[in-house]
């Protein structure tokens, strides 16, 4: 079995110092990747965010595969850090009406169920806003909730095979990849979050609300950026590159005697750099076929073979030293252990590990915004299923002792009852 890695306790924020979301009631609906990323970013800069949960299981992503500490999933605890979680069976009344008083109460909702989910409980933002005309109410979705494909369930990858936006990843001689990690989603979640930004600060012009909307096939499209606009421009349809986009011979993946590189060497200037300064052959400059970078696209596959002739001849970190000394972009070829473990990553205390009341303690991997007069929360691990239940409803509803037990006792819990 593999160790896990060792890493410090994060280091406390300054005491006193303000958050940028302080005093902010974000009601989180939201499952698996793209609300759970959206909302965790509210909560990690000062957000009150209220995670409700079927008491039958909790959000799916508790139980994905990739590793488990403390009877939570990786997934589950990379996305939802500084959350409480409460327990609701939206089948019960009573646990209907909780769901409809924090709302009431909220500044945010963000819901990602299947289309007509919200709508079928009045949970939905054209019966909820009447009595919260403030509300900045928030649907993330595959297909989005009007139109034809509104009922239509749908997925990351889906969205990245039907977009386009896989058809530009992999090699020209395979078939389209998607990629690793889960980027539509996650994109998603981060235009979700902006536009509940966005939604705020119109709120303080305007005065009230509005409904706002993300989906992932909307997202995928945009994400094939300007390979989408150049189609869009020339009709002719982009296809894969591996590493080395419109096949430039100098961008891409090179093999030292000892291991790899990844060289962005992208303009003419670069171009000079690298094969006088480093490569040591002045003759790639002069010869017409390399001269300009049109000649360079066209005889590419001869001027990539002489170059990684060359890489091949020495060990990486001696190419490394070289290239940094040149200015030439160019970077190692990490795994995920080496990159975590990097001084780029460690240097700026990226990582670190934070108390969590089953495993002892989980790692933490830092928000990537950083704040100067407002910096994230201290951060606390996800929350066990219905964690804290009770506290919500005490503090932020007011209820006392014998409603909770009334509440439990009409199962509005679950079966479990899942109060904390």
């Amino acid at each position: 079995m593999t160790a896990r890695p060792q890493l410090p306790e994060r280091t406390p924020r300054a005491k006193g110092e303000p958050t940028a979301l302080d005093g902010l009631l974000v009601v989180d609906f939201t499952r698996v990747v793209a609300g759970p990323a959206c909302t965790q970013t509210l909560a990690d800069f000062g957000a009150e965010v209220i995670k409700i949960e079927n008491p039958d299981g909790g959000d799916d992503s508790r139980h994905y595969e990739h590793a488990e500490i403390g009877g939570e999933s990786a997934a589950f605890i990379s996305l939802n850090r500084n959350k409480r979680g409460i327990a609701l069976d939206f089948t019960n009344p009573a646990a209907l009406e909780v769901a409809r008083e924090l709302i009431a109460k909220a500044d945010v909702v963000v819901e990602n169920f299947s289309g007509g989910v919200m709508k079928k409980y009045g949970l939905d933002y054209a019966s909820v806003s009447p009595t919260n005309p403030r509300l900045v109410y928030c649907s993330i979705s595959a297909y989005g909730r009007k139109g034809d494909f509104a009922l239509r369930p749908g997925f990351d990858p889906i969205t990245q095979a039907e977009s386009g936006f896989m058809s530009l990843n992999g090699f020209p001689d395979g078939e389209p990849v998607r990629t690793g990690p889960p980027i539509v989603d996650l994109a998603t979640g981060m235009s979700a979050c902006n536009a509940i930004l966005l939604a705020l600060l119109a709120r303080e012009r305007l005065g009230r609300g509005q409904n706002v909307e993300v989906a992932l096939i909307d997202t995928a499209v945009a994400m094939t950026a300007f390979y989408g606009m150049a189609y869009l421009i020339s009709g002719e349809n982009p296809g894969r590159f591996g590493n080395s986009p419109n096949g430039s011979p100098t961008v891409g993946v090179y093999q030292a005697s000892d291991g790899p590189l990844y060289m962005a060497c992208a303009n003419d200037r670069l171009y000079r750099r690298l094969v006088t300064d480093v490569l040591g052959r002045p003759d790639l400059v002069t010869d017409p076929q390399f001269a300009h970078r049109k000649n360079r696209s066209i005889n590419k596959e001869k001027l990539r073979a002489i170059i990684a002739g060359i890489f091949a001849g020495d060990r990486l970190e001696n190419w490394m030293a070289k290239m940094k000394k040149a200015n030439i972009p160019v970077g190692y070829l990490r795994t995920v252990e080496e990159g975590l473990n990097a001084p780029e990553v460690r240097d700026r205390d990226r990582l670190s590990r934070i108390p969590h009341p089953t495993a002892g303690s989980v790692p933490n991997i830092e928000t990537p915004l950083v704040m100067s007069l407002t910096p994230t929360i201290d951060p606390v691990a996800a929350p066990l299923l219905g964690e804290h239940t009770k506290e919500v409803l005490r503090k932020t509803l007011g209820y006392d002792d014998r409603r909770i037990a009334a509440l439990a006792e009409a199962g509005a819990f679950g079966k479990t009852g899942n109060t904390g």
